[in-house]
């Protein structure tokens, strides 16, 4: 097992943790990490700093690495990520708007989104996908057809 790293701080830095947790003004990450390196540095064991924040040992071993990694205040925000990848480029977005403007095949009083999804899909209009890619992408433009939204389940009156 690897020996725990220490963590020293400076007191422009302990000055600097202890205004973060006391103004409050960042994501509670953030402000436990700032609790866990203050008491790090205090000498505490993992253990103890765990149970006292209600978090597990790992989490403190990590925010002591990636402290001692980037820096002090550069460790205690979390990285940007880059999110999933589009499942649908722009001009496909595109095609299933124009597409749902459109009247619904015959049969069919108006486009559901299963619908629309099949109907892109076997036109080649767009890649194969589940119709919930298509829902997020009407609700997007906030594409409401007629009285009822595209896709959703009609609602029934009660009856007087």
């Amino acid at each position: 097992m690897p020996s725990k790293q220490t963590v020293r701080l400076n007191m422009k830095q302990r000055n600097a943790l202890r205004e973060i947790i006391a103004t409050g003004e960042r994501p509670a990450r953030v402000i436990l990490r700032a609790h866990i390196l203050l008491r790090s540095a205090d000498g505490w064991t993992d253990d103890t700093i765990a149970q006292a924040f209600e978090t597990s040992v790992d989490t403190v071993r990590r925010t002591r690495q990636r402290c001692l990694e980037r820096g002090v205040l550069a460790g205690l925000p979390d990285q940007s990520r880059d999110g999933a990848p589009r499942k649908l480029e722009q001009e496909e977005e595109a095609r299933i708007v124009a597409l749902a403007c459109s009247d619904p095949p015959r049969g069919h009083g108006r486009w559901t989104v299963r619908l629309l999804t099949e109907e892109a899909v076997g036109r080649e209009l767009i890649q194969p996908v589940v119709p919930e890619t298509v829902r997020q992408v009407l609700q997007k433009t906030k594409l409401g057809l007629g009285k009822s939204r595209v896709g959703a389940m009609p609602t029934s009156r009660p009856s007087s």
